[in-house]
């Protein structure tokens, strides 16, 4: 899979519980939201709001979902656990990259998904099994 530098024109989103501010840097190495929860090798940002706001639904930890625009500091890559393996052709726009993201700014506007369908993502997501690499 290879790495490609960012769409200048493209805005990324990155889903979270975390309190960030601008300029504050998404780093690889901490523990993951998902799956076995072991520690993340890479950064993980979307061109899609709807995506980011499963992202900030679904992430570990106590505060309220939160979604922050993002710029990628390296190369990023589709993030092969949602593409071709998954949802083929990336329509969910997922990437991930081994360099920081900088947070730009915090997006305040956006629709979460009703309760149920929350619910249904997580038990969805449990009964999953790990991709190869995970």
């Amino acid at each position: 899979m290879a790495a490609t530098d960012p769409p200048s024109s493209q805005r990324f989103y990155h889903g979270t519980r975390a309190d960030l501010k601008p300029g504050d840097l998404i780093e690889p190495g901490y523990r993951s939201n998902f799956g076995r929860r072991k520690k993340a090798g890479y950064v993980y940002l979307t061109g899609s709001l709807d995506a980011a706001a499963w992202g900030a639904e679904l992430a570990l930890g106590e505060g309220p979902g939160r979604i922050f625009t993002v710029e990628p500091t390296g190369p990023i890559m589709d993030d092969p656990n949602l593409t071709d393996k998954r949802y083929p052709g990336n329509p969910t726009k997922s990437y991930r990259s081994r360099e920081p993201l900088r947070v730009t700014g915090e997006c305040t506007d956006w629709q979460g998904h009703s309760p149920e369908a929350v619910q249904a993502m997580k038990d969805r997501i449990a009964g999953l099994e790990p991709l190869e690499g995970s």
